[in-house]
């Protein structure tokens, strides 16, 4: 894995130092819950490698997908619910085999006030995760399912750097709150104008999608 220095460039040396000695980095495999509904958090989660998955879910099984996290960002709510003491209000789980760092709450506001970069980095991390959620909305809104299922992909494709997605169509159906049978025939139909190519738990990427 590349040096804390690498990956935050912009981190202040002291705050290098601060999340060496202060902070634990975290292998977790994919599948692995790191935050649950109802639970307290003492730890924000910031991506090193691999990619988070975030959920709201409605205590009864039902889930939505919010958005994913990926090397260089961080859990706006779980930064939130560490410096209030709250209880978190959504699920985190990680897509792949990841590296986290997880920095303790007792750490926060001190960082705040010291470092520029660190409070120019959670200052980037609520704006730009709220810009995710404003996506989210207006695609839930405004858009048709298989408007939605095209943006998905292309925002799992990780803005076009990855070509082939390793899941599965009820998984897809889970995250856009829809069901494994309407995701399959609208994947059919993709796979039929030429924007997609199926095959077990995977979806591989056009170019003529990455397109358009």
């Amino acid at each position: 894995m590349q040096s804390l220095h690498t990956i935050f460039p912009s981190f202040d040396r002291e705050l290098l130092t601060e999340l060496e000695k202060n902070a634990e980095i975290k292998e977790v495999k994919a599948g692995e819950v790191l935050m649950r509904k109802g639970q307290f958090i003492k730890n924000t989660m910031v991506v090193l490698q691999g990619s988070i998955k975030i959920y709201r879910d409605d205590g009864e099984g039902g889930e939505f997908f919010m958005y994913n996290l990926y090397p260089r960002q961080a859990c706006a709510i779980s930064m939130t619910c560490t410096v209030n003491s709250e209880k978190s209000e959504i699920t985190a789980i990680a897509s792949e085999d990841s590296t986290i760092l997880m920095v303790p709450i007792r750490m926060m506001e001190k960082w705040m006030s010291e470092y520029k970069s660190w409070y120019e980095f959670v200052v980037k991390t609520y704006r730009d995760r709220f810009e995710e959620l404003l996506v989210t909305v207006d695609q839930i809104a405004f858009r048709s399912m298989d408007e939605r299922l095209e943006f998905y992909l292309k925002r799992q494709s990780k803005a076009g750097s990855l070509r082939v997605i390793n899941l599965s169509h009820q998984q897809i159906a889970t995250d856009l709150n829809s069901t494994r049978e309407v995701i399959s025939r609208l994947l059919k139909k993709m796979e039929q104008r030429g924007l997609i190519k199926l095959s077990r738990n995977a979806i591989q990427l056009e170019p003529k999608m990455l397109e358009m």
